[in-house]
């Protein structure tokens, strides 16, 4: 049986990378693009690109000093435009490998793509799932991180209501990650049935 392919995506620090945690915990195969995106940036083929198109201090130690890409790619439409052209086709070959890798015990297959529809990379899926939470909590844990505030980060991505109003399945991620995990849990026995495939259904306890 073919596993059944599942994109994950959401706002930012609505939880997307816990609920991958939790659906390997719940058996599923996962992968993250972002950690694919990690991997590649160490390649030497994607660094001599990036070195060649930035200079030779974009990798003064050898690896790719990723906060100086992120600063020229954020002041630079142009420059995020084409290290996404040279980065996307990358991942999508990535995780094509690995999707095929896949043996046929595996029932669930799920990839986190934070720019899932952002990047038309949803038709690629069997269903999509959008983990959600409210301002407030996204704004707690951003900063909690040290990240900067979600809405000069979300900036550009769209909205999560818009990501929710586009994915088959809605998440809520406002509680403990038990909670999460069981939402996570009733999702998967809905999807073992075929009418669990189609039609957005948002997952709510």
């Amino acid at each position: 049986m073919t596993p059944l392919l599942i994109g994950l995506t959401g706002g930012i620090a609505a939880g997307k990378s816990e609920a991958l945690e939790a659906f390997g915990r719940l058996g599923a195969e996962t992968i993250s693009s972002d950690a694919v995106v990690h991997e590649l940036l160490d390649s030497e083929q994607v660094r001599d690109r990036l070195t060649e198109r930035w200079g030779p201090q974009i990798a003064s130690h050898g690896t790719i000093d990723r906060g100086r890409v992120g600063e020229i790619v954020f002041e630079r439409p142009e420059e995020l435009a084409w290290l996404e052209a040279e980065l996307h086709p990358r991942v999508a070959e990535r995780i094509d490998v690995w999707r095929r890798s896949l043996g046929p015990g595996t029932d669930f297959g799920v990839v986190e793509v934070p720019l899932l529809f952002e990047t038309a990379m949803a038709d690629a899926f069997d269903v999509t799932v959008a983990v959600v939470a409210d301002d407030d909590t996204r704004r707690a844990r951003a900063e909690q991180r040290g990240h900067a505030l979600v809405e000069e980060r979300a900036a550009r991505q769209l909205d999560q209501d818009e990501k929710a109003a586009r994915a088959d399945h809605v998440v809520r991620n406002e509680g403990s990650l038990a909670d999460l995990e069981l939402q996570l849990s009733d999702l998967l026995a809905k999807l073992e049935h075929p009418d669990g495939r189609s039609g957005p259904e948002p997952v709510q306890r």
